[in-house]
């Protein structure tokens, strides 16, 4: 079994028992493996391995690499998106999870009605309240869901966050259970959470994930860029 492999499964076998731990099923959590900075030949290996679901975190990788891979997946935005490349984005992708704003939803919202097409996205929220982060404000979320539930082409399915980077548990803990908890408010037909990364989640699925967004767990750590030559004389 090749590296790759291995490391899928291991992140299965772990994803299986916080489900249990959580008094819930492993196949009700989704999981999304982030090929940032990974080759097409690595991402070919983690679809041969079982790998369904890809994410990205720039259209400008992602269009080259899905088309240099042949073996069918569902691809997610989980990057940042500029209203610019809304439409490049709705060509590329089944479904962005980064949707911070109206105006970006109304700009996918446009594109994927021209092209008619229907894309599934969820609502970032800026649960760690951290100035570098994205994410709506969650006392802005409400409204946003509202609007955005109505826009032609779009399907919002639920909520993302990115957690505090933090060593310490509770404060990563605390931005998982508000994403929880204000997904309880939503509609019923919003119900993904979209939370946990590859070191925290574990406990994003014990706080009531259903999909999480792994990289480095199932590829290892991403290989340094090679030095820039040394010029003597």
């Amino acid at each position: 079994m090749n590296p790759i492999a291995r490391n899928w499964e291991e992140v299965r076998r772990r994803v299986a028992e916080a489900a249990e731990r959580s008094g819930r099923r492993p196949h009700e959590v989704e999981l999304v493996v982030v090929t940032k900075g990974r080759t097409p030949e690595e991402v070919a290996a983690a679809l041969e391995a079982g790998v369904t679901d890809v994410g990205e975190n720039r259209v400008q990788e992602a269009g080259p690499k899905k088309e240099a891979v042949e073996t069918p997946a569902r691809w997610h935005l989980v990057g940042g998106l500029q209203r610019n490349k809304a439409g490049r984005a709705v060509e590329i992708f089944d479904m962005v999870q980064s949707v911070d704003s109206l105006r970006l939803a109304e700009a996918l919202s446009r594109r994927a009605a021209t092209a008619g097409l229907t894309i599934e996205m969820l609502l970032q929220v800026n649960t760690a309240g951290a100035e570098y982060q994205g994410g709506v404000d969650p006392g802005d979320l409400p409204a946003l869901a509202e609007t955005a539930a109505t826009l032609e082409g779009l399907r919002v399915r639920g909520l993302m966050t990115i957690a505090a980077h933090s060593a310490e548990e509770e404060r990563v803990r605390a931005c998982f259970r508000c994403l929880r908890d204000l997904g309880r408010r939503l509609p019923s037909s919003m119900t993904t959470l979209s939370m946990g990364m590859s070191g925290d989640y574990e406990m994003a699925i014990e706080e009531g994930a259903t999909m999480i967004r792994v990289g480095t767990a199932v590829f290892g750590p991403r290989r340094a860029a090679p030095a820039a030559p040394v010029r003597e004389g």
